[in-house]
């Protein structure tokens, strides 16, 4: 996605007010979360051992940050590109129960990330993981949990809008289900990100479903490490966002591989040495338990529901200088 220059555009906060309506969004989110999945607060780790398997692959060929540890023999450490399965072994180690969860602040590098308007290298999410039964592994649980995300999400829209004059609430009163496979068959000539702009025009606020797997096209609609969702059980909740006139994610989620898709995910990817990675070696020899989590971003949410036109407007980063220069020549503050 190239830079995107809306049309006359004015931040409908200051400086000072986008930075105090940051924290206000921020505090009560968090709080509605929580609430709405039953999770508890914990503290997380920056970086990981890259020996335990444990740091996000994403599509597998984004370069972690690394970095030698005089302190621990100059072994490689690893700044994480999300806590996906970190989260997972703490529920076990912690002894969470099924119905109970946690939630930390999640903070990443990207160094690769393409930046443009949503995307930034620096990556700040709410990662939330809650136990689940084996047999609640299945579409309904899924669902349920992202209306409770998404109705946590617009109630906290609610209290924006009253709280700040000028702040739209762009929020659809529902979110529609569709799956990668239903949207391609929908709109077999145009790209993944077409189909979801076509989608989320006509729909406003969506769960796209079954990220991941091959298609029956023979693409993928986007890539998924194969060792943490379940490709079959897996979403990302989506809005769509006037201003840039686009869909606009907002969270990845999924309930995650248990033994069995765990092997078949690593074999269609062609990584089955990641089964000899210790945390894998934990979900093939049944000790941790069966989760579901995600991923919330909040520059990304903070954005959305401050109206704002670049997510350098919500936190601070580093840009390309040209980048900079156009957005200051239209009204867009970087920070």
């Amino acid at each position: 996605m190239a830079l995107i220059i809306p049309e006359n555009y004015s931040s409908p906060l200051d400086g000072r007010t986008t930075e105090t309506a940051i924290k206000f969004i921020k505090d009560a989110f968090q709080k509605e979360l929580m609430s709405a999945l039953n999770l508890q607060r914990v503290s997380a780790p920056l970086f990981v051992r890259p020996e335990t398997g444990l740091n996000d692959n994403l599509n597998g060929v984004e370069r972690p940050v690394s970095f030698d540890a005089p302190c621990i023999g100059g072994a490689t450490l690893e700044i994480v590109h999300s806590l996906a399965k970190w989260k997972r072994l703490t529920l076990g180690k912690y002894g969470f129960e099924p119905g109970e969860g946690l939630y930390t602040d999640m903070n990443a590098i990207r160094r690769d990330e393409e930046v443009d308007n949503l995307h930034s290298m620096y990556v700040d999410q709410w990662d939330w993981e809650a136990v689940i039964k084996h047999e609640d592994r299945e579409l309904a649980t899924l669902k349920n949990t992202v209306k409770k995300i998404y109705a946590a999400m617009r109630e906290t829209q609610k209290k924006v809008c009253m709280k700040f004059d000028g702040i739209e609430d762009n929020f659809a009163e529902e979110i529609t289900f569709v799956t990668t496979q239903e949207l391609e068959d929908m709109y077999p000539d145009d790209t993944p990100k077409e189909r979801e702009n076509k989608f989320l025009r006509k729909h406003k606020a969506a769960c796209i479903m079954q990220i991941g797997k091959v298609l029956e096209s023979g693409i993928r609609h986007d890539g998924r490490a194969p060792d943490y969702d379940d490709w079959e059980l897996n979403a990302d909740i989506v809005v769509y966002y006037p201003l840039l006139d686009c869909a606009f994610e907002l969270s990845s989620m999924g309930i995650r591989v248990d033994e069995k898709s765990l092997v078949s995910q690593v074999e269609e990817a062609d990584c089955l040495d990641r089964l000899e990675l210790s945390f894998h070696k934990m979900i093939l020899a049944h000790e941790l338990p069966y989760t579901i989590g995600g991923g919330i971003g909040q520059s990304r949410l903070c954005m959305f529901m401050l109206g704002k036109a670049h997510i350098g407007e919500v936190q601070q980063s580093v840009w390309p200088a040209d980048m900079i220069k156009t957005c200051k020549a239209h009204n867009i503050n970087i920070l």
